[in-house]
């Protein structure tokens, strides 16, 4: 079909300002009714939407009446239409100041008229309307139609903020002189060992795929590129790399976000984020200790387990009343080879996590600058070190001292949120049984 060209007005610049204007819009049919002469459209654009009228008059016929109440539910229009105020607020929807009176329809692009969820019914909270009858639609269905999960305003408002997290991070490192980088996402050894590790065949051998740039951005460093970050695929979630000050400023400056927030919140309520100025610092074995006064047994090296992560945030709140804090000076043997040792306590390590709600979004160290001692470290993490050995072989000819970490994006909108899955903020989540769509 060929569309002419219109100078479409966005719905949510559709204010009291606008009113007696003659304006073009394109935007899906969201909900119809007919009402003898007349048929009630909700228009919607992404996060907003706003009330339409097509009534018996000058410029309707009942046939053009009937023709807009038999448009398919999420069928794209393009429609001209005067604005109008309203006298009351119409609560349904985000424009609720002013209603459209439309003069002429056409349809774009036609839906199917059985649609594999309903959007209504994908943003209603757990429980609400269970005694009306009304449906909630559960995670499998929501990612199995994930095209239409993706257009319902809690969707909408949380992938915005997701893509706004995104500007912060580049606009913060920028500003202080870091340089983007694009890294190999196939390798020649596994980066990080342990089990998240995937083979792939490549050509006559084997290669992995890179669980983090972490081997790269460093061997940048070693290039005298100074401050280097990059943004991309990594395998637990994306990754942004930072320093602890611009993770700080994200989550200082996630506060803009206040549209977005509310509209998540009206599907997924939370308590508001809290965090101090400056950034609470425990260390590891100030945890460990708090950890043991609620009853938990663990040694002094151990690792921190999940539900462990989860309680010591629980703690934290209640004696700080803060949901993000850095940990800091883990044990060393929990830590990849590529940790500087701490120099005062060869058991532990010049590395931390950040934390949000109890769960890591990011974890950091001093990396090891000498490569005599990370070749002693590769050794003693049994990692052969002929596949390493471009990465060695960069800290020969002069590196510097230098430090980083790897974020999840996808875990800081899901904690800053209190959301409780991030597949919520995955756009097109992975997992051992969902490869699409």
């Amino acid at each position: 079909m060929c569309v002419p060209d219109r100078a479409l007005v966005r719905v949510q610049d559709l204010t009291p300002e606008k009113a007696d204007q003659l304006i073009w819009l394109r935007a899906r049919i969201h909900t119809s009714r007919a009402k003898g002469k007349q048929c009630f459209l909700v228009l919607r654009q992404q996060q907003f939407n706003v009330q339409a009228l097509v009534a018996v008059g000058d410029c309707a016929s009942k046939q053009m009446v009937k023709f807009a109440a038999n448009i398919t539910k999420e069928s794209i229009v393009d429609v001209e239409a005067l604005v109008r105020k309203v006298e009351q607020k119409i609560e349904s929807c985000s424009q609720q100041d002013v209603e459209l009176h439309i003069e002429r329809i056409f349809v774009i692009s036609q839906a199917e008229p059985r649609l594999p969820l309903q959007l209504d019914d994908a943003v209603r909270p757990d429980g609400e309307g269970e005694e009306e009858g009304r449906a909630t639609v559960n995670q499998d269905t929501k990612l199995d139609n994930r095209v239409i999960d993706l257009r319902t305003t809690t969707s909408q408002a949380i992938f915005r903020l997701q893509s706004g997290v995104c500007q912060l991070f580049r606009d913060t490192l920028t500003k202080k002189g870091f340089v983007e980088i694009q890294t190999p996402k196939i390798i020649s050894a596994a980066s990080e060992g342990g089990a998240n590790v995937f083979t792939v065949s490549y050509f006559k051998t084997s290669a992995y795929l890179a669980q983090s740039p972490q081997l790269y951005k460093q061997m940048c460093i070693c290039a005298d590129f100074d401050k280097v970050f990059c943004v991309g695929p990594g395998k637990k979630s994306s990754h942004h790399v930072l320093p602890p000050c611009a993770a700080f400023t994200l989550v200082r400056s996630l506060r803009c976000f206040q549209t977005e927030i509310q509209t998540v919140n009206k599907q997924f309520p939370s308590e508001p984020f809290k965090f101090l100025e400056p950034t609470l610092r425990l260390e590891y074995t100030e945890a460990v200790a708090m950890l043991r006064e609620a009853g938990v047994e663990m040694g002094d090296e151990d690792d921190l387990s999940t539900p462990n992560e989860k309680l010591l945030g629980r703690l934290v709140k209640e004696k700080y009343d803060t949901d993000f804090y850095v940990l800091d000076k883990y044990p060393l043997a929990v830590r990849p080879f590529y940790t500087m040792p701490d120099p005062n306590n060869p058991k532990y390590s010049n590395s931390y996590d950040m934390f949000m709600r109890g769960e890591e979004i990011l974890s950091g160290a001093q990396r090891i600058h000498n490569a005599q001692l990370l070749t002693e470290r590769a050794i003693h993490h049994q990692i052969d070190l002929e596949k390493i050995k471009a990465y060695i072989d960069s800290f020969r000819y002069g590196a510097p001292p230098h430090g980083g970490g790897g974020i999840g994006l996808e875990r800081v909108c899901m904690l800053y949120l209190g959301l409780h899955n991030v597949r919520q903020t995955s756009m097109f989540p992975r997992d051992p049984k969902r490869l699409t769509p």
